[in-house]
């Protein structure tokens, strides 16, 4: 068996030692990378973008240390255990995305399902991926050692700092590179080529002569193999998305974007046969999305309303009932995501749906974050309606804090109103009381009510309509205003009283408001 620690290398030590920091470099950024794309696909796919981050972190850094401790064993043949271990490291980080995403797809796991689906998957690729790059620095310190003696800390501190600086790129190449370029599936796999490409390299230009014939072989074979199933699963990601896609929404998903903000899908062209999904989670049924937008906006119009502010909403649905009431003169939506308003003024089911709101010259859009709108608005509003994601993913906490009603209070005209979605009562019945003691905390009076809807086979996680939720049966709303008289109008409807009497018996007494340093809703 061959010495490794006599190799002699093809280039100057010099220059070898920079060769073998550059290598840690591109695999440090791709290691991140993978880190990165395991969070986003976790949160786009499960939801909760805090808990899988958690998982994904907390798993890969434990999984980091048994790998530094495997990687005692295999320093005497460091340089075939590197090439051998990169060619792993590619082939599961690069398909890490497209794997998840299956497993999503064609088991309908949601979080609370069957054993192999993504959250399971995600925690057995956190760890795979974690024990492969906790090896490689143990041997990557062995690989610079063998090319110029030096004490063990000096070696750990440059192959450390090749390490970080090289995290850093990968960290800012993800979102501002890969992701828009290439996509979170081909993002992955072209990250997973370059890995593989790097360490091959740098085993095979660097280190061969210290390899055996059959360890040359090795190396070769493996990685030349990982880059044929990168390229393959490169070409055909896009059928794979196509039939993943089908798999998930339906034969008849029609329109698939990817904004800046959110993927938007909607399915169907009739009214009842119509769907509106926001990365992945169903937004909108045609079945029965009349009913939730009605009940959510009719309580809050009995009073003035000739100046109404809905926040979120843009695909036009709570703007249509706003406007049916006569004495509305003005309308402002606060949407953040310009595809989801394109899609309303222009698809021809969505504006149907919608009746065409865009047109009425009383209805205008400002694209921006609500809480950041609320916070520079001056003007004031007869009726507030607030149409935002559910409070249970983690993007959206903020627009149900103690500081964003505190903002809308400053808004709201004097006898003004403000009408909240809260999320199911049956399914979440804590969020939905941790809500309305939110916008208690505010200083505004509440009518907390519940609405029943249909459900249907689609079960994709938090969202605003009946049938989105697992388990729910409802819609919840919570109506406010600063003082009492403003709403005895605005409940006195026989639906409204029903719906507070329906809600009353849910209710979680002593919960605390959620603020912005305390968010206290969980999906």
């Amino acid at each position: 068996m061959l010495d490794e620690s006599t190799v002699r290398l093809p280039v100057s030590p010099r220059a070898g030692r920079f060769l073998v920091l550059v290598g840690v470099f591109v695999c440090a950024a791709c290691g991140l990378v993978y880190e990165l794309e395991l969070v986003a696909v976790a949160a786009y796919l499960i939801g909760d973008s805090v808990t899988q981050a958690s998982v994904v972190l907390s798993v890969m850094v434990f999984a980091m240390g048994i790998g530094s401790l495997l990687a005692k064993r295999l320093r005497r043949r460091a340089p075939l255990w590197f090439g051998l271990i990169e060619a792993a490291l590619a082939l599961v980080g690069g398909c890490s995305a497209m794997a998840l995403y299956a497993a999503f797809a064609w088991t309908g796991d949601l979080g609370g399902a069957p054993v192999g689906g993504p959250r399971h998957l995600l925690a057995v690729f956190s760890l795979a991926i974690g024990v492969l790059i906790g090896a490689e620095v143990p041997l990557l310190v062995v690989l610079i050692q063998r090319i110029r003696r030096q004490d063990a800390g000096g070696a750990v501190a440059d192959v450390f700092a090749a390490d970080y600086v090289g995290a850093l790129v990968g960290g800012l190449a993800f979102p501002f590179l890969l992701l828009p370029v290439f996509g979170q599936l081909t993002g992955a796999l072209f990250t997973g080529a370059v890995n593989a490409v790097a360490g091959c390299a740098l085993v095979l230009g660097l280190f061969w002569r210290g390899l055996s014939v059959r360890g040359r072989w090795a190396v070769l074979a493996a990685n030349v193999l990982v880059l044929a199933v990168l390229a393959s699963a490169a070409v055909l990601v896009g059928d794979f998305e196509r039939a993943a896609r089908r798999a998930v929404y339906g034969a008849d998903a029609r329109v698939a974007v990817r904004t800046d903000v959110q993927e938007i899908v909607l399915t169907g062209g009739r009214k009842r046969s119509f769907y509106l999904f926001l990365d992945g989670r169903l937004r909108i049924s045609g079945r029965d999305e009349r009913r939730y937008h009605r009940a959510l906006v009719d309580p809050a119009m009995r009073g003035p309303h000739a100046r109404v502010l809905i926040l979120g909403g843009g695909d036009g649905l709570a703007a249509r009932e706003v406007l049916r009431h006569r004495g509305v003169r003005r309308v402002d939506i606060v949407e953040l995501d310009p595809g989801v308003v394109r899609l309303a003024r222009h698809d021809p089911a969505l504006s149907e749906l919608n009746g065409h709101a865009y047109r009425d010259p009383r209805l205008r859009v400002v694209h921006a974050e609500a809480f950041r709108r609320l916070r520079s608005l001056r003007a004031t509003y007869d009726v507030v309606i607030s149409d935002l994601p559910d409070p249970g993913i983690t993007a959206g906490t903020k627009l149900y804090s103690l500081e964003f009603y505190g903002l809308v209070t400053r808004v709201l005209a004097p006898g003004g109103r403000l009408a909240v979605h809260a999320g199911p009562v049956s399914a979440r019945p804590r969020t939905f009381w941790t809500v309305e003691a939110s916008v208690r905390a505010a200083g505004l009076r509440t009518v907390p009510y519940r609405v029943g809807g249909r459900r249907s086979g689609f079960a994709a996680g938090p969202d605003r309509t009946a049938e989105g939720a697992p388990g729910a049966r409802d819609w919840g709303f919570v109506l406010a205003a600063r003082a009492r008289p403003a709403l005895r109008e605005a409940t006195g409807s026989a639906p409204v009283r029903a719906g507070v009497r329906s809600a009353a018996p849910t209710r979680v007494a002593g919960l605390p408001a959620s603020t912005l340093v305390h968010p206290r809703y969980a999906n």
